[in-house]
């Protein structure tokens, strides 16, 4: 791949992943600590991020294969998100606040699947090269978070602001992007429409399998992110009572499973070649199941590297799973199809998954909470023990034929 095109590449993944980070894992914060929100406001603000990914990616993905340059409509996209982020940092009340994220993740959560593809339509061999391209997004949220805990500003409107500037800088920078034109012809029907073209895939057994296992894996996966933030800050909390909690540095320390998920990253192509789909993805769901035990477990004051061993396996969990996911999804399309089929693999993780995934990560707060004071044990007991169903099931039913062929 030509040096310029890696440049480019990278790049977009950089000004993406700046964009989500910013907010995505301080969000539950923000609005319980400015909003007033309940547990069960927070889960569904997270939740309506994932109808819009339900939604859109297909008819996106639709455009983008058949009608307009992928590349021109990530811009205009995010040109839209920077405007409507303008607008929620405005929202003060936790109902209206649903409803125009709503509106910010119909134009987000289709960017995600449309990076992956622009970036694998441009590479001759994406199992070899995308890991590299890819892992400047997670570059980009370890810089971004790391900026938000340095300034402090992850429980206030600050990081939606750091969003929208980022926003609009990939919304510029995308019509400079290379050319990614349609890659299929001719009128489009209702079916195409919806993605139906992906839906062949499901003929695949252990396509199918994986699709099911990533909603489910998905679930434990929203907990995290919509918790993790306020479960160590109270960790830390009471360990060190007579502390200022600003000088915890939550953000600077979660940003740490981002490093891990850049090393596992660049480590994707070798163990492509020595383990195969099959057992990376196993990798990634027992990585699930005990890093949510340590974070129920551990504490700030002696069982503190519980706690870092937790934020750490976010690069096994996050890379196994999801990162080899998109891989493997793009083995399994066509050309004619791949942004469709990088819909459909969206809408199983960042949909379907992480729709069901916030609601029960809200309920479960509220049920765990009694007077202000959440039992943080119980509640990280939920995903770890559903993470250990998808697991067991994976290892009964998903049967990949060609494990070998995955890192040729």
């Amino acid at each position: 791949m030509k040096i310029t095109l890696r440049i480019q590449l990278s790049l977009m993944m950089f000004l993406q992943f700046c964009v989500w980070g910013a907010w995505y894992g301080q969000m539950s914060k923000y609005m319980t600590n400015q909003l007033a929100a309940s547990g069960d406001q927070v889960g569904r603000a997270y939740a309506v991020f994932s109808i819009a990914t339900i939604a859109a990616p297909f008819f996106i993905g639709m455009l983008a294969d058949r009608f307009f340059s992928a590349q021109r409509v990530l811009g205009v996209l995010n040109l839209l998100g920077a405007a409507t982020l303008f607008w929620l940092i405005q929202v003060k009340d936790p109902g209206m606040f649903i409803w125009v994220m709503l509106l910010y993740s119909l134009t987000f959560a289709p960017t995600i699947a449309l990076t992956s593809s622009i970036a694998m339509q441009n590479m001759a061999n994406p199992e070899k090269n995308f890991p590299s391209v890819r892992v400047f997004g997670t570059i980009a949220w370890i810089f971004i978070t790391n900026l938000v805990g340095l300034m402090n500003v992850g429980d206030t409107a600050g990081i939606f602001q750091i969003s929208m500037i980022s926003a609009a800088a990939i919304g510029v920078f995308s019509f400079f992007l290379p050319d990614t034109p349609p890659t299929a012809k001719g009128p489009a029907t209702f079916s195409q429409i919806i993605g139906k073209d992906a839906f062949v895939l499901f003929k695949d057994r252990s396509f199918a399998i994986f699709f099911l296992s990533s909603i489910a894996i998905c679930i434990p996966l929203s907990f995290y992110y919509t918790w993790a933030n306020p479960s160590l800050t109270d960790s830390y909390i009471a360990a060190f009572p007579d502390q200022d909690p600003t000088t915890f540095k939550i953000e600077n320390m979660m940003s740490l499973g981002q490093v891990a998920e850049v090393v596992f990253m660049l480590l994707l192509p070798f163990a492509f070649k020595r383990y195969g789909v099959k057992n990376i993805l196993i990798f990634g769901l027992l990585a699930w199941i005990l890093r949510f035990i340590f974070f129920g477990v551990g504490d700030a004051g002696s069982s503190a590297w519980m706690l870092y061993t937790a934020i750490l396996l976010h690069g096994i969990c996050y890379d196994f799973f999801f990162v080899t996911g998109m891989i493997y999804t793009d083995q399994k399309a066509g050309p004619r199809i791949k942004s469709q089929a990088q819909g459909l693999i969206t809408l199983a993780t960042y949909g379907v998954g992480i729709f069901i995934g916030p609601i029960l990560a809200g309920w479960a707060k509220d049920y765990y909470t009694t007077a202000g004071t959440t039992n943080w044990l119980g509640l990280w007991m939920a995903p770890a023990a559903i993470a250990g169903v998808v697991l067991v099931l994976f290892l009964l039913l998903f049967r990949d034929r060609k494990p070998a062929e995955a890192g040729a």
